[in-house]
């Protein structure tokens, strides 16, 4: 929740967010100062996790941008649910190993991620467009134009 910010690390923001459904985590990023002790799995989980998405809203639509190096479009999924939710998916495969090879510190993350968000009610979800360019997906959800209520004078009689 983006209202309380993170003191273990990450983005700070005092921007409230109610259309997220993220979930404060007081723990994120707490990983990273004792990654060497937690397992493999754990650390490949709590990196994925924390797949960080932009959400911006223009005049005309809301703008979500996620930075995925080294991912083609054929890895990522973007999703449209009932109920105004979208949903971007995807997984970045393990690196193929050699006997050989040597390692001297894995930083990068893999295997699956989930990013789920709540839309208002003013979002087009059949005009959602997603384009992938320089490792940057960005997911463009137009925006219905506001209706201004048609003012009718009444004539006075009398």
């Amino acid at each position: 929740m983006s209202l309380i910010p993170s003191i273990f690390g990450g983005r700070r923001t005092n921007v409230f967010d109610p259309f997220s459904l993220d979930i404060w985590d007081p723990f994120d990023g707490f990983l990273a100062s004792g990654i060497a002790n937690v397992p493999a799995s754990a650390r490949e989980t709590a990196a994925l996790a924390n797949l960080r998405i932009d959400w911006k809203e223009t005049p005309e639509a809301h703008v979500f941008k996620a930075d995925l190096p080294g991912l083609k479009k054929e890895d990522v999924k973007v999703e449209v649910e009932e109920g105004r939710i979208l949903q971007i998916s995807g997984e970045r495969s393990k690196e193929q190993e050699e006997k050989n090879d040597k390692w001297h510190r894995v930083e990068r993350s893999k295997g699956k991620f989930l990013r789920r968000f709540r839309l208002p009610e003013n979002a087009k979800m059949d005009h959602v467009k997603a384009s992938m360019e320089d490792g940057v997906l960005t997911v463009t959800v137009p925006k219905e134009e506001e209706k201004k209520p048609e003012v009718k004078p009444i004539e006075i009689s009398g």
